[in-house]
């Protein structure tokens, strides 16, 4: 008797596996639930909110980078990691370290030899600076040693430069 109740309820159990049940009681076909799930958009993760720190120094840049978003800036600064750091107190690596760069005359890190093009270049780092290096850096001076290619996207460029300016002051 057991047996029969088991066997009845695969064919039942194999039918709810392929879908999924209707509170009118019938059965989709999986293709058709996945398909629902894939159309429905996922809610996107809220970026979390900047330390009072972190938008303090943020709303001290000027407007557009301002509004830059840290978490983006974070992501895009991951093309720079290879080449920079940060953090204060690190190395030079194949580029100078960026801790402090805005307000820094350009080619004046202490212990990178910069390209002849950087060394006399005689200009400051600030935000605009940083965003037409960053959208152009061969074209914007060219000689220099970068490799970079560059940003495109503006709204790349500005949340990546509120990030460093957010970072390299910490």
């Amino acid at each position: 008797m057991m047996i029969r109740t088991s066997l009845a309820v695969i064919p039942l159990l194999a039918l709810v596996a392929c879908g999924q049940a209707t509170q009118s009681g019938e059965t989709k076909p999986a293709s058709e639930v996945a398909a629902k799930k894939e159309a429905a958009p996922a809610a996107a993760p809220a970026a979390p909110s900047p330390s009072p720190e972190d938008a303090k120094m943020l709303a001290s840049l000027p407007a557009p980078y301002n509004e830059g978003d840290l978490a983006n800036g974070r992501r895009q600064y991951a093309k720079c990691r290879s080449c920079h750091v940060i953090e204060k107190g690190g190395d030079n690596r194949v580029g100078p370290a960026l801790h402090g760069i805005f307000g820094r005359t350009a080619g004046t890190a202490a212990g990178f030899t910069y390209s002849p093009a950087l060394k006399g270049a005689g200009f400051v780092w600030d935000a605009g600076k940083l965003d037409q290096w960053l959208a152009d850096p061969k074209g914007f001076l060219p000689g220099n040693r970068m490799t970079f290619v560059g940003l495109k996207q503006e709204k790349d460029r500005r949340d990546v430069i509120a990030y460093i300016k957010v970072e390299s002051a910490k």
